[in-house]
């Protein structure tokens, strides 16, 4: 059996990395995907506008070493990414004594589906100085 999840959605936030006292990079960032929202009887809910209205949940993302790079360098908050990867789940005992849980999707390959923005720091959509071929997979 293969622990496989493929989602996408929008990054909901700039990425957060930072590097251990080994030299592994560590790469974070929050995904959103939506589905319609459906009734008792599975039909889809519209708004007033007659447009369809969604659920929306958000995931934690989190990417290693050459993946964690390239995703610090290059994705933004807003951009339409599709992660490649598998869940996993933690477990904890909190400052108070109190078993909490995590997950968390661990990434092998994360797909840009809007253009990314230039290493620089810019949003790519105005700037043609990054090509889509010099962006390191």
């Amino acid at each position: 059996m293969q622990n496989l999840v493929i989602l996408a959605g929008n990054v909901g936030a700039t990425p957060e990395a930072r590097t251990t006292q080994g030299g592994t990079k560590i790469t974070h960032f929050s995904l959103a995907t939506s589905r319609p929202k459906r009734d008792s009887n599975g039909k889809t809910i519209k708004d007033d506008n007659g447009r369809r209205i969604e659920d929306t949940e958000w995931h934690r993302i989190t990417c290693f070493n050459g993946v964690g790079k390239t995703v610090e360098q290059y994705v933004d908050k807003g951009m339409k990414v599709m992660v490649r990867g598998r869940i996993h789940y933690t477990r904890w005992t909190d400052n108070e004594n109190i078993e909490r849980y995590g997950v968390e999707i661990i990434a092998d390959e994360v797909t840009f589906l809007t253009r990314a923005k230039s290493a620089s720091g810019g949003q790519g959509g105005n700037d043609s100085s990054v090509d889509d071929d010099e962006i390191p997979f």
